[in-house]
């Protein structure tokens, strides 16, 4: 015989109220984003409140927060990006620029004796300029510190309003250190060590390698010993984050090539900007507006990031694009899903044009633009073509779509159906211009790549490279086709 146990009234309620608890409890954060996506309120104001949330319930929320307290700003963005992935159509908020606010920017100034002739009263000053943008361009002009580096790391003594104003740095500065010669295991293992949360250091220099006592020794082992140098130093930081910028400056004085014959030279010769951060701080303003000049620097040749991680980028198929072929209709549960799709019947082609904002990856146009750095996978042989969005491309039936966008992307195949899918990649490699701006002997200044090559270079920046890594993409995009 079967027994059957009544539950008393009182018991059914409790039962009622602790599944409705249990309904209205869970992950208020998650909620809270999934909200505001639904709102379309993806503003400050909006992501306040979020905070507000996790500020309020430290113990429960603690995996949004920093071992300090503080809002853990990369944890919250890939929240964002799994809420928002989950929608349909996916939807896309890059929270990083938020936590970019409160940096604080420490500026290390190179005085060795090949440095000097750069900041001469006849020349026109672009490396001096260089570092005033870099702390005019900075937010918050009350958190910058200034050292001289050479044989090791100095307090620069006046003001930051002095150092902008000063006309002469070099003479201001003499006396300040040994610049026979620039230590750079100690500057940079110095650099490294004394980087606080939320710090960002600017190292400016000619990048040479002018260890003390190398009478007798040859420029190979030299290299050598730059490039372990590097590695040993940076391995043990693979959290940080460099961008190497390479600009160009008037040089006026004695040159100390590698076997101390100086001689006087007049002309223009390289230097460097390296911005060295926590890689979720380099993230962070790499995704905020307030902090593009600074990035950006401004008379930048050539630049690289070291540790720059796959990034997610905001892009949409366009519709009815003045230079597309074939026809298809971008499914609205899926922005990669394109259906009904037809090449065109006469030539036989299917062209798409994907509309992409690539500004946080900070990569010129050279790199963005440059069809040979792109992998392209796909059965009906797609190519690439990228070009910048310019106004004269948005009219009020694009704006929409192009509004926030920076590139064209313009895949060409030879779709046959009855399905595809294209892939598509910009590929991270180390970039051809560090060895193109290499010399192996410096010691002729009639030589016509003297201007423009540094000795050694691609030996430090290559061992910086093995330390942290290189390779992966950038950014991948993915699109399926279905006829």
């Amino acid at each position: 015989m079967k027994k059957y146990f009544v539950l008393p009234l009182v018991a059914i309620v409790m039962v009622l109220v602790m599944a409705g608890m249990a309904s209205c409890s869970g992950n208020q954060v998650e909620k809270a984003v999934k909200q505001a996506f639904i709102d379309r309120d993806t503003t400050q104001a909006r992501f306040d409140s979020i905070c507000s949330i996790i500020l309020a319930n430290p113990k429960q929320y603690s995996e949004y927060l920093t071992p300090e307290g503080e809002i853990n700003y990369a944890a919250l963005n890939e929240l964002t990006e799994q809420v928002g992935s989950r929608l349909r159509p996916p939807m896309h908020w890059n929270v990083l620029a938020y936590g970019a606010k409160s940096l604080s920017l420490t500026i290390y100034f190179e005085r060795s004796g090949s440095m000097v002739p750069y900041d001469t009263p006849g020349g026109r000053g672009q490396l001096k300029k260089t570092v005033n943008d870099l702390i005019n361009y900075f937010p918050g002009s009350d958190k910058v510190n200034i050292n001289i580096v050479n044989d090791g790391i100095y307090p620069y003594g006046g003001t930051v309003d002095g150092f902008l104003k000063d006309r002469n740095i070099y003479a201001s500065t003499e006396g300040v250190g040994n610049a026979a010669f620039t230590d750079f295991q100690k500057i940079f293992t110095s650099v490294l060590e004394a980087q606080t949360p939320g710090n960002v250091s600017v190292v400016v220099t000619d990048l040479i390698y002018s260890p003390a006592d190398t009478k007798d020794v040859s420029i190979d082992k030299i290299f050598n010993e730059e490039n372990s140098l590097a590695t040993s130093v940076f391995k043990r930081y693979k959290g940080k984050s460099i961008v190497v910028h390479q600009l160009t400056g008037d040089y006026n004085g004695k040159y100390y090539p590698y076997n101390n014959n100086a001689f006087a030279y007049n002309g223009t010769r390289p230097f460097y900007v390296l911005i060295i951060a926590d890689t979720h701080v380099m993230n962070m303003m790499q995704a905020s507006k307030d902090y593009a000049q600074f990035l950006n620097v401004q008379g930048s040749r050539n630049s690289y990031r070291f540790n720059q991680g796959e990034s997610k980028v905001d892009w949409c198929v366009l519709s009815g694009w003045g230079d597309s072929a074939g026809r298809f209709r971008v499914s609205r549960r899926n922005a990669g899903e394109l259906t009904s799709v037809e090449a065109d019947k006469t030539t036989g082609v299917l062209r798409l044009a994907i509309a992409a904002n690539l500004s946080t990856l900070n990569q010129s146009n050279d790199v963005l633009c440059n069809a040979a750095n792109y992998t392209v996978e796909s059965m009906s042989g797609f190519k690439v073509e990228v070009k910048p969005v310019e106004q004269s491309m948005i009219t009020p039936n694009n704006k929409a779509s192009l509004e926030g966008k920076t590139h064209i992307i313009t895949l060409t195949g030879d779709f046959k159906g009855p399905h595809d899918t294209v892939k598509l990649s910009l590929r991270n490699e180390f970039p051809q211009w560090i060895d193109a701006s290499t010399s192996s002997d410096d010691t002729n200044p009639s030589q016509p790549e003297f201007s423009t090559t540094t000795l050694g270079l691609s030996h430090f920046l290559k061992g910086i490279g093995q330390a942290m890594g290189t390779g992966g993409n950038y950014f991948t995009i993915e699109i399926s086709l279905k006829k």
